[in-house]
């Protein structure tokens, strides 16, 4: 039964004994406004980190595999950097790519 009036930042409600009012000023409003978007904001970002978590599947790391190993994707080829070169460093290209 309470009526807000945004404009004048009024609350008016019936009370036992006549109309109850409530005022408030426009830097309290404010403050106010923005402790709601921060709540919003941290609402909102712990609602997707939880559905992040259950999305990302946890493995054990592979004791066997080195932390230093590198495996290339499959698709890809070995090309000599510089085929005039005599120290033949090579580079991986995939060969998917397109002709661009």
């Amino acid at each position: 039964m309470a009526v807000p009036n945004y404009t004048y930042l009024k609350l008016k409600m019936p009370g036992p004994h006549g109309v109850i009012t409530i005022g408030t000023s426009f830097q309290q409003a404010y403050e106010c406004e923005v402790e709601c978007c921060g709540h919003a904001t941290a609402i909102v970002a712990s609602e997707e980190l939880a559905a992040l978590r259950e999305e990302v599947v946890e493995e054990a790391p592979d004791a066997k595999r080195l932390s230093g190993s590198f495996e290339s994707a499959e698709g890809s080829k070995k090309v000599l950097i510089d085929p005039s070169s005599s120290k033949g460093k090579m580079v991986r290209i995939g060969t998917a790519l397109s002709s661009k």
